[in-house]
C-alpha cells in the first residue's frame, strides 16, 4: 500500500511521465493520490481513438477536460445524451451510467478525474462492458 494511503491527508506528487495502468475502457491512466473517500487520476485517449463502452457498478466519477476535443455518450435508464468534450468542461458519470468517449482531432483527449469512493484496485467486478454507441475507428 502506498504511503499516501496509509497516512492520508498530506499527499503530494507529480503527474507520472508514463501511464501507470490501462483503464477497462482502453484509455491510458496515470494514477494520482487517493484518500479514503476518493481517488484522482489523469486519463488520456489517443487522437481518433474510441473507448470501449461500459458502466461502473459502485463508483461515481467527476471529469474535468484538460486538453483535446471529443465526445462523451452517457445513458442512464431513459435518459441518453452525447456531450461535446473540450478544455475546461466538467461532467459527471454517476455509478450505473453507461458511457463511452472518443477523441476527435489531431491531439489526445486529456482529462483529470476523481472517483468516489476510490477505484477498487485489483477488482475485476467494478466495470461492466455494454453495447457500444460508437464503433472503433
Amino acid at each position: 500500500m502506498p504511503d499516501h494511503e496509509r497516512t492520508p491527508g498530506f499527499g503530494a506528487m507529480h503527474l507520472p511521465s508514463e501511464p501507470t495502468v490501462t483503464a477497462p475502457d482502453g484509455s491510458h491512466v496515470r494514477e494520482l493520490l487517493s484518500l479514503p473517500s476518493g481517488s484522482a487520476a489523469h486519463f488520456e485517449l489517443a487522437p481518433g481513438a474510441v473507448s470501449r463502452a461500459g458502466r461502473h457498478r459502485t463508483v461515481d466519477e467527476v471529469w474535468f477536460i484538460l486538453a483535446g476535443c471529443g465526445e462523451m455518450w452517457r445513458r442512464d435508464g431513459g435518459r441518453e445524451e452525447v456531450v461535446s468534450l473540450h478544455p475546461d468542461l466538467c461532467l459527471t458519470i454517476p455509478a450505473g451510467t453507461s458511457f463511452q468517449f472518443r477523441s476527435v482531432g489531431d491531439s489526445p483527449l486529456s482529462a483529470f478525474a476523481v472517483t468516489m469512493p476510490p477505484w477498487p484496485a485489483g477488482s475485476d467486478d467494478e466495470w461492466d462492458e455494454v453495447a457500444a454507441h460508437w464503433t472503433e475507428g
